[in-house]
């Protein structure tokens, strides 16, 4: 068969099935990672911004992107910082003050960037809510 004639089988490109054919020549069988992942400047600061925050674990972001550009001469918006800090895990858990009867504020649940666990992937979670 073809190549042309294996494009047309499966419904790909022919350029795209050319390059598999030509991979699998040499022997590469198993599929290539798709999409790339970027790098993030910040990825040089990550234990600077992890020690930031192991020693003040109420800092604001604002807070960390002042001492970021004082001590590492190095400027980031809030926003990308929250991005950055949101891929590796790192949420704001913001604790309400109910003022209202019967319902007290629990002392011991002091608000501040909390470590939780990786989301699972929309394929790996089951059946969807």
């Amino acid at each position: 068969m073809s190549a042309r004639q294996a494009a047309a089988r499966f419904g790909v490109g022919i350029s795209s099935a050319i390059r598999w054919i030509a991979r699998a020549r040499i022997g590469e069988l198993s599929p290539r990672p798709q999409g790339r992942r970027r790098a993030s400047s910040l990825d040089a600061h990550d234990a600077f911004i992890f020690g930031l925050i192991e020693e003040r674990k109420d800092i604001t972001l604002n807070e960390m992107v002042a001492r970021l550009e004082v001590e590492q001469s190095f400027r980031i918006s809030r926003s990308a910082l929250s991005a950055w800090l949101g891929r590796h895990g790192w949420t704001f858990k913001k604790v309400r003050a109910r003022t209202g009867a019967g319902s007290p504020r629990r002392p011991e649940a002091t608000p501040g960037l909390v470590r939780r666990p990786a989301r699972p992937r929309s394929n790996e979670a089951g059946p969807h809510r």
